[in-house]
């Protein structure tokens, strides 16, 4: 189901399915089996995958909405990866509901050890065929096949005038950011 495609009562999972899926999705956290067992328990918490594919230890795929995620034949996930398709925020625009988005990471792609993939609200961020994603990157945008991509190292950005706490407006936060002056 592509977001396009998704209504209201996608938002709206019985308390027992939401458990269910938080529950299998600790197991396929902590349990063995990288191309067995976890692949397994992720399908039934609704995760598409096709194909054999490889899930690394501790390997975190969207809790809420586990369906907006694809996982194709012979793609790698490594350790400590996390796959993020929705966000939380409050705002007016969306009344406080969750927006979600989907993720695909297509076949033998490779994703780093500790990556983290995030879909903006209402859009599909792929990986593409092929395509390697360094250890620690942070991917937001589209990965073209069979393309190295990745980060060198963190740098400082700007200063932020505005604490991001739990009550914080994102758009407030972004508004209290100050680029440093580049000596």
């Amino acid at each position: 189901m592509r977001p396009a495609d998704c209504d209201e009562s996608r938002s709206v999972k019985s308390l027992f399915r939401r458990v269910l899926n938080r529950v299998l999705g600790l197991l396929t956290r902590l349990l063995p089996g990288a191309t067995t067992l976890r692949p397994f328990l992720h399908r039934l918490r609704g995760v598409r995958i096709e194909g054999r594919v490889f899930i690394g230890d501790d390997v975190y795929l969207e809790n809420e909405y586990p369906e907006s995620i694809e996982l194709q034949d012979g793609c790698q996930l490594c350790v400590r990866t996390t796959l993020i398709a929705h966000t939380g925020t409050s705002n007016r625009k969306n009344h406080g509901r969750a927006v979600w988005g989907r993720i695909v990471v297509e076949k033998d792609a490779f994703v780093g050890a500790t990556s983290v993939l995030t879909a903006a609200p209402g859009q599909t961020l792929t990986i593409g065929q092929g395509a390697v994603v360094t250890a620690s990157s942070v991917i937001a945008t589209d990965v073209p096949r069979h393309t190295l991509v990745g980060t060198d190292k963190a740098r400082v950005l700007a200063e932020a005038t505005v604490p991001l706490r739990m009550e914080t407006p994102f758009e407030d936060f972004l508004a209290g950011l100050r680029p440093f002056r580049r000596k």
